[in-house]
């Protein structure tokens, strides 16, 4: 505990003597640490306060280390949160990453109590690539298997952790400074980073990611997933199959193997909307160094530190959101933003169905080889922004990976056409929509929440009856147009009426045509026939009597 108080005061002092030394010393003061000895830790330092407010606040992010760095990089496309001026600095960010010396057979040795020996023919020393939070090494095993080690590094979960609490107090310090935090929900949003950056800075989370993604693609012939050696990984080491591929942008390199650059565009575009749409489990950093191609032109995806997951109920929302962004359906879309959204303080909802609407007659006024989904993302960005949404986490990590995806396609395909590639799954979501076992299952669980709902009517008719009883119960009346609304009444009674009637029958005629009882034409049921006509009258009759003056 101690030790942990210690680290976190000299965190404390580098924190104080940075901000000092870009000219936040008002911030400062708002911290009244009380510790003469930290204040003065940045006295010593040259006061830099040229530039904006907002490129010194990226470079105290780049002076403190990769923890801010990487906090930095995870705000730069939250343009729903920041300023446009601060989210073009974040950008700028880039890892400053030195490699640290590591006896790489001592750690494997410790870590898993064996001799080297025994299980490698070679490991190498000089690393592959250098992060922030491990080095990769390549080895051999004892029967010629080429494979990598990533290897954490020494510290890096204490230092992640004491810049985290670092991080929270400066949120603490933007709250009292100013209301921003409050408007901005930053207490919400570095909670996120927080459980995201712990996740990626734990060896097994990847692991277990990897091994996900290979049980989802198990089937799938246009994508390889790398082994993985599960009793050479743990927390500190991930030991996996080394890739000999060719960088997925390399367009020279996939040619002299006679890999077709175009083709291999769309398979890692199809790739990632399966990520998606088939699993809610996707890449969350899909850029050219993390796409690799086998000689034999299947694609892999390496480094599943992070990823983005989608619960079901927001699959279900999210292709409900496609299906109505295709078929041009604002108000749809409207509605799904909604119930996709942590919350949202809609100023105008008819100006946010109309800024929805524009941004579909802007998609579908323009050549699909013309448009640019950054542009769409940045415009769905405004939109959000402008109407007070606050989305789930995975959506911007959505809108993150379809920028670099399609990116790193229109590089090696310069007319990579993304709205063809979602074409198939748009046919895919309808065709499971209106699938009879689907109708039923939406069918049932429509009931089941209409009788959670009935079962709660005693309850409040109690809860009535006991206010009563105790003469606390109060009646609000005031009646303007009552004859209209006794119209609208018995009206939307009938309609109410319609509709159960509509969604019984949808549901019988599921049951029937599944079924393979009754008279058949064909291998079609002559009762589902009849009770599928009958549907489509009642919807006819529902459509006239609700669009009717």
């Amino acid at each position: 505990m101690f030790d942990k108080q210690q680290r976190k005061l000299k965190r404390s002092a580098r924190l104080i003597s940075v901000l000092s030394k870009y000219g936040f010393k008002d911030m400062l003061a708002r911290m009244n640490s009380g510790n003469k000895q930290e204040e003065e830790a940045g006295n010593d330092d040259e006061i830099i306060s040229k530039g904006t407010v907002y490129e010194r606040m990226r470079l105290v992010l780049e002076e403190l280390g990769p923890t801010f760095v990487k906090l930095g990089q995870t705000f730069s496309n939250r343009e729903d949160l920041l300023p446009p001026e601060l989210v073009q600095e974040l950008q700028k960010l880039q890892d400053k990453v030195e490699t640290v010396e590591m006896n790489v057979e001592e750690i494997m040795e410790n870590e898993f109590n064996i001799s080297v020996k025994d299980y490698f023919q070679e490991i190498q020393h000089i690393p592959l690539a250098t992060a922030s939070i491990a080095q990769v090494y390549k080895a051999v095993l004892l029967d010629g298997s080429e494979v990598i080690l990533k290897i954490k590094k020494a510290d890096v979960q204490t230092v992640i952790e004491d810049d985290l609490l670092l991080i929270k107090d400066l949120e603490k310090i933007i709250s009292s400074y100013s209301d921003i935090g409050e408007k901005l929900n930053l207490k919400q949003a570095i909670s996120t980073f927080e459980k995201s950056l712990l996740e990626e800075v734990s060896l097994i989370n990847e692991k277990n990611n990897i091994l996900q993604f290979a049980r989802n693609f198990k089937n799938n012939k246009e994508t390889y997933v790398p082994k993985i050696y599960e009793d050479l990984s743990n927390n500190n080491v991930l030991c996996m199959e080394f890739i000999d591929g060719i960088k997925v942008t390399d367009k020279t390199g996939l040619i002299a193997h006679g890999i077709d650059p175009v083709k291999i565009s769309e398979v890692g575009l199809r790739l990632f909307v399966s990520q998606i749409l088939d699993y809610g489990f996707f890449h969350a950093d899909p850029h050219a160094g993390n796409i690799l191609v086998k000689k034999d032109g299947r694609v892999v995806f390496i480094d599943f530190g992070a990823v983005g997951k989608i619960q079901p109920n927001d699959k279900e929302i999210l292709e409900n959101l496609i299906v109505s962004f295709v078929a041009k359906n604002a108000h749809k879309i409207v509605r799904s933003l909604k119930k996709m959204a942590v919350s949202y303080e809609i100023p105008d909802e008819r100006r946010f169905e109309n800024d929805v609407e524009d941004i579909l007659n802007f998609v579908h006024s323009t050549s699909l080889k013309e448009i640019n989904p950054q542009e769409i993302i940045n415009k769905m960005k405004d939109v959000l922004k402008d109407n007070r949404l606050h989305m789930p986490d995975y959506f911007y990590l959505l809108f993150k990976g379809i920028g670099l995806i399609e990116g790193v396609g229109r590089t090696i395909n310069p007319d990579l056409d993304i709205v063809k590639s979602l074409s198939p799954y748009t046919k895919k979501i309808l065709t499971r929509k209106i699938n009879p076992k689907n109708l039923l299952k939406t069918g049932m669980d429509r009931m089941m929440n209409f009788t959670d709902n009935v079962d709660e009517i005693p309850k409040e008719l109690r809860s009535v009856l006991q206010k009563l009883d105790e003469n606390k119960f109060t009646v609000s009346t005031e009646f303007k147009n009552i004859e209209k609304t006794n119209q609208l009444i018995k009206s939307s009674t009938v309609n109410l009426m319609l509709a159960m009637i509509l969604g019984a029958n949808m549901i019988a005629t599921a049951i029937v045509f599944v079924s393979e009882a009754g008279p058949r034409i064909g291998e079609m049921s002559v009762v589902a026939i009849l009770g599928f006509l009958f549907s489509i009258l009642l919807v006819i009759i529902l459509l006239l009597r609700v669009t009717r003056k």
